[in-house]
């Protein structure tokens, strides 16, 4: 499946039921969907993560799960998304195989060549914005410490960290590959409306640097 990180949405579980936030989100042409829930049992993420790749898989938008390799695998998910805390990148990259997607965050360009090299497909930079969705997410470093990230590393990069459909197009002129969003989608009331208007706006500015969506 090509990995299309323009419109990626992460659901939370604070903001509604997983699947619920997922179909809306792909309606409003999402091109990833991660499930995030770090406080679901494992039977219980496991359940959610088989749901959710049905529903992702009709749409031909690969599903990601946080932190959780086993769960990924076990559920037929296209890949993992890791943070600092989680199970090293070349770890991860062993138990999928090439076939499976391996994303990592990182908030350095030192982070984000670690990553690359273990055998990440794509970076998370960020915080690029202040967030309250993760407090602990650190210090934003902004646009200018994402364009440092971007240009250090091959694999693309999706921004993340305070991401609205205002300030989206200014996260993929610094050279991201795609912005990763959660409340200014699944906290919305219209949340098809939020994620069409997040896509409309990396759709113009990708276009407008003429890159080859990846």
């Amino acid at each position: 499946m090509r990995l299309d990180l323009r419109v990626y949405v992460i659901t939370d579980p604070g903001a509604g039921d997983h699947e619920d936030l997922a179909r809306a989100a792909l309606a409003g042409g999402a091109t990833v969907v991660q499930l995030r829930d770090k406080r679901a049992t494992s039977r219980r993420l496991y359940e959610v993560a088989v749901r959710l790749q049905h529903l992702v898989a009709e749409a031909g938008v690969p599903l990601i799960v946080n932190d959780r390799v086993d769960v990924a695998l076990a559920a037929g998910a296209a890949g993992v998304h890791l943070g600092p805390d989680d199970l090293p990148v070349g770890s991860a990259r062993r138990i999928l195989g090439s076939s499976g997607i391996v994303g990592a965050s990182a908030g350095t360009v030192a982070e984000a060549v670690e990553a690359e090299r273990a055998g990440a497909d794509y970076i998370g930079a960020g915080p690029v914005f202040a967030t309250a969705t993760k407090p602990d997410a650190g210090v934003p470093i902004g646009l200018e410490g994402l364009r440092r990230i971007a240009a250090a590393v091959r694999v693309p990069v999706v921004g993340i960290g305070g991401i609205t459909a205002e300030n989206a197009g200014s996260v993929i002129a610094a050279g991201a590959s795609g912005v990763a969003v959660i409340s200014a989608v699944v906290a919305t009331e219209d949340k098809v409306g939020a994620a069409r208007a997040i896509r409309q706006a990396v759709d113009a500015t990708l276009a407008q640097r003429g890159a080859e969506v990846r």
